[in-house]
């Protein structure tokens, strides 16, 4: 029977995953709520925008902080980890944005909320890439 223990650095690891997750949707959150009520922007185009621009955010803090044992520290081995990391998180945007649809026009939500909602369901799929392709 396999053991399913977690190790402490794999701990770490996704400790440090969920909190640089929570700045993250932190300030997605801010953008979507500023590109969709001041802006006027439609909520979903706003939330590609606002996903879009928060996956280099992301990238720096997870290379620097929660992936720092297998930090990409060259120029040539960044540029191809923020290139990973945006195919894993370019194939979790369609995923993220038929959620929150899915969540505002037929679970009636606000749009924050169901963004919300999304973004947590989609962490779990980012990591798992991320931690095993990006800095696998």
């Amino acid at each position: 029977m396999a053991s399913a223990v977690v190790t402490p650095a794999r701990r770490q690891q996704l400790v440090r995953f969920f909190l640089v997750g929570v700045v993250a949707a932190s300030v997605q959150q801010a953008l979507l709520w500023t590109f969709t009520d001041i802006g006027g922007l439609n909520y979903i185009l706003a939330a590609a925008i606002a996903i879009e621009c928060t996956i280099l955010l992301q990238y720096v803090l997870n290379n620097a902080w929660t992936f720092h044992r297998s930090q990409h520290s060259t120029m040539r081995e960044y540029i191809r980890g923020l290139g990973k990391t945006n195919l894993v998180r370019g194939t979790a945007i369609p995923l993220q944005l038929g959620l929150l649809y899915a969540f505002v026009t037929w679970g009636g939500v606000d749009y924050l909320i169901g963004n919300g909602a999304a973004i947590v369901i989609t962490g779990v799929y980012r990591y798992a890439l991320d931690a095993h392709w990006t800095w696998g």
